[in-house]
């Protein structure tokens, strides 16, 4: 491994946006680790950035740290990802994406009608749901989730 693609801790920080301590809690968690330097000062592999970018992206589509660690359990440990690698990774998202994409398409077009929650409290609600239809389908927002 070549000295450039280890980066400290610091200069990690600055390229994500994250703070030290929100990297050390990931690294505490192993979804990346450090090597250490003789005077026991973290270094972190470059493609590290990316790790954490993912991370980030992960967690504002709504993916939970347990299923984004299991995501990056499949990237080999200790060294750079290939494009490879990381495509196996985009693929896996791919349909939960989708399927994200969908429910908040369709939440975006009822939010502003009848949800279908069978409150009948709108006076939209008795078009929409008549005789409280969507009551009788379950509980919750059966327009939206069906």
């Amino acid at each position: 491994m070549h000295r450039d693609d280890l980066i400290p801790i610091g200069e990690l920080a600055r390229r994500t946006g994250l703070s030290v301590s929100a990297i050390r809690y990931y690294e505490q968690r192993g979804l990346l680790t450090s090597l250490r330097t003789g005077g026991n000062q973290r270094r972190f592999l470059r493609s590290d950035i990316r790790r954490l970018s993912f991370i980030l992206i992960a967690q504002k589509l709504g993916l939970g740290l347990t299923e984004i660690e299991a995501k990056l359990a499949k990237l080999p440990a200790g060294k750079t990802p290939t494009v490879l690698d990381w495509q196996k990774i985009g693929r896996s998202l791919r349909k939960e994406i989708d399927t994200r994409i969908q429910l908040l398409t369709r939440t975006r077009g009822k939010l502003d009608e009848c949800i279908g929650c069978g409150c009948l409290s709108l006076q939209r609600c008795q078009l929409y749901n008549r005789d409280d239809g969507a009551g009788a389908a379950g509980p919750g927002p059966r327009f939206v989730l069906g």
